[in-house]
């Protein structure tokens, strides 16, 4: 398993702690330094059986400004 993490983001710490806690075996990516090219993505989304909005974070002032 690999998990795409933002060190600065609490969220991604605590899935990161929430992991050790479980023992599973999993690699990091932290995804501002290795960003993921657009297919990683799509396949990702696809995976999941999400949408692009799913993901994204709506709340923040860009999101906003762009409807």
């Amino acid at each position: 398993m690999e998990i795409w993490i933002n060190p600065a983001c609490s969220k991604c710490r605590g899935a990161v702690s929430l992991l050790d806690a479980e023992g599973a075996d999993y690699t990091v990516r932290r995804y501002l330094e290795d960003v993921p090219s657009p297919e990683e993505i799509r396949d990702v989304l696809e995976r999941l059986g999400l949408e692009p909005w799913d993901i994204a974070r709506t709340q923040e002032a860009v999101a906003k400004e762009l409807g």
